[in-house]
């Protein structure tokens, strides 16, 4: 697994350590930032569902990946750039058809009792293979799972899935949730998912919506001095500049995602006691594509989608949406994921002329007011940069004659309305890239895939060629082969615009200059944060 940052400005390149000690003055809590052992950080939206096991979102795993622990984690050091969690080895057979997990010993659910192979063996089976977005690509050929002891887990696999695809999704995909717990109940609707218990560094203790998610310290964490904290908590600010006014006026500690507005970050950059981190996302990043409903006639027509395509202006929006903080894109595969990506695709230079030659030829011609047709747009509500992003949009297809209705709705009214009723046209989506085109990838135009799963193909595209060559890349066992078949998929993405990819991008962490390890990894803000510290 290699991790090649993305060009960003050097003033934000550092591996510094981070946050400060400080009182947090809003009367409506009892605690102070910083004493104890305390970290208060932004938080800007409120996951429902805190389930990693079957949400593999990073709006989720920024909370629950501090309680539930996967297999593996992301590390710039370790083999293959992992390192241990509740897996201690693992190993792929040369036939691709088992993987063995050897697990760790002496660990403890929070809730007191023994954590064991039983316990993957039920996850994998019962949660990342039927219901987790991502789980269900991954482990689509897992048939079973031997327990020969309680530290030994047998993956066996109906077809050969290789085992680079799996090593690959452990810190993502791999979320253990406890047996005891889940077994027997309906999953989806288990309180648990609400108030999840796992084995990690931190205890869920309590959340007050609107207002904060709290964890507190397992006492009886399986690592060694470990945790730092005795407590985190997250404050939801929804409102990107309440968190940089936050942090200055030293009410929060730590906004990671770029929670600040790019525009704030010289700014802050330069006050004393604060620190600006660009490090720590590079196994995590977004792309920033346009879905797009295949069920309506007009994009349908691929002349249309090179239209739009043709219509975006990828240099104005790196310049003006992103600040200089991404990179344009040429299709599906990151340039920052060396192993798998290609340049050699079809590329759709911004040409408005071109795009409405395509839309003429098309046979939507200009009405008498100047539009050929009208279109829903649904800019994901997660970032300012997807919001902001869809205002362009509109702008740039009225220019050539489609005129979008913007629909900006919260994040639950949002997912529903894309990726279960199809009720769009045109979305704005943040996916992300995660080390494996397998991984949240190809499920962006695999067909098939369920209504209500977020973060997918809900556009109602179908191509069986590349339905093909995304289920023999899932069975081809020698890397050289599989990396092959990935750059072909790109070539067919590109050439096909089942969605169009318009930048990609990491993000920025700003935090008081106490706080220490942050950036640790590759996946720190999505990671147990077990090391993070607090000076006094």
């Amino acid at each position: 697994m290699l991790f090649a940052p993305l060009s960003r400005r050097s003033l934000f390149k550092t591996a510094a350590l981070l946050a400060a000690s400080t009182t947090l003055v809003r009367s409506d809590f009892a605690w102070a930032a910083g004493s104890s052992g305390r970290l208060v950080v932004a938080a800007d939206s409120e996951p429902k569902n805190l389930n990693p096991a079957i949400v593999a979102s990073n709006g989720v795993f920024y909370i629950s990946s501090k309680i539930v622990e996967p297999l593996a984690e992301a590390s710039f050091k370790g083999e293959d750039g992992l390192e241990p969690r509740l897996a201690t080895e693992w190993k792929g057979s040369d036939d691709g058809l088992s993987a063995t997990f050897k697990l760790r010993e002496g660990v403890t659910w929070h809730d007191g009792k023994p954590f064991t192979s039983a316990d993957v063996a039920f996850s994998a089976l019962s949660v990342w293979k039927p219901l987790q977005n991502l789980g269900r690509l991954v482990f689509a050929n897992l048939a079973s799972v031997d327990t020969p002891d309680d530290h030994t887990a047998i993956f066996r696999f109906s077809k050969p899935t290789p085992f680079q695809l799996i090593r690959n999704a452990l810190p993502v995909v791999t979320s253990v949730v406890p047996k005891h717990l889940y077994e027997g109940t309906d999953i989806a609707t288990n309180p648990a998912n609400t108030k999840p218990v796992g084995t990690g560094p931190f205890v869920f203790a309590e959340y007050k919506p609107g207002e904060y998610y709290r964890l507190t310290r397992n006492e009886k964490y399986w690592a060694k001095d470990a945790p730092q904290l005795n407590e985190i908590i997250y404050r939801i600010l929804p409102d990107r500049a309440g968190a940089a006014s936050a942090l200055e006026a030293e009410e929060i500690q730590l906004a990671a995602f770029s929670a600040v507005p790019l525009s704030d970050l010289a700014r802050l950059a330069k006050e004393p006691g604060i620190k600006v981190i660009a490090d720590g996302y590079e196994a995590l990043t977004y792309q920033l594509v346009v879905e797009i409903n295949h069920r309506r006639k007009e994009l349908a027509d691929l002349k249309v989608r090179q239209a739009i395509a043709h219509a975006i202006n990828k240099k104005l929006v790196i310049d003006t949406v992103f600040l200089g903080y991404a990179t344009a894109s040429t299709g599906p595969v990151p340039k920052n994921a060396p192993q798998f990506y290609t340049s050699n695709v079809e590329t759709y230079d911004f040409d408005v002329e071109k795009a409405n030659a395509l839309l003429d030829e098309a046979g939507y011609k200009r009405g008498a007011n100047g539009t050929r047709f009208s279109l829903k747009l649904l800019p994901a509500p997660y970032f300012n940069e997807t919001k902001q992003f869809g205002a362009y949009l509109r702008q740039a297809l009225a220019e050539i004659g489609i005129e979008a209705e913007l629909v900006n709705n919260d994040s639950a009214a949002h997912q529903k309305a894309v990726y279960t009723d199809h009720a769009f046209d045109l979305a704005v989506a943040p996916p992300v890239f995660r080390g494996d085109p397998a991984i949240s990838t190809t499920i962006l135009v695999k067909s098939g895939t369920p209504a209500g799963v977020g973060f997918s193909n809900q556009g109602g595209y179908e191509n069986k060629e590349l339905d093909a060559l995304m289920d023999k890349a899932a069975q081809t066992i020698d890397e050289k082969a599989r990396t092959e078949l990935y750059k072909d998929f790109q070539k067919k993405v590109a050439a096909d615009l089942p969605l169009i990819n318009v930048a990609e991008w990491g993000f920025i962490t700003v935090a008081r200059d106490s706080v220490k390890n942050v950036a640790s990894n590759p996946r720190w803000a999505v990671s147990n944060w077990a090391d993070t510290a607090v000076q006094e």
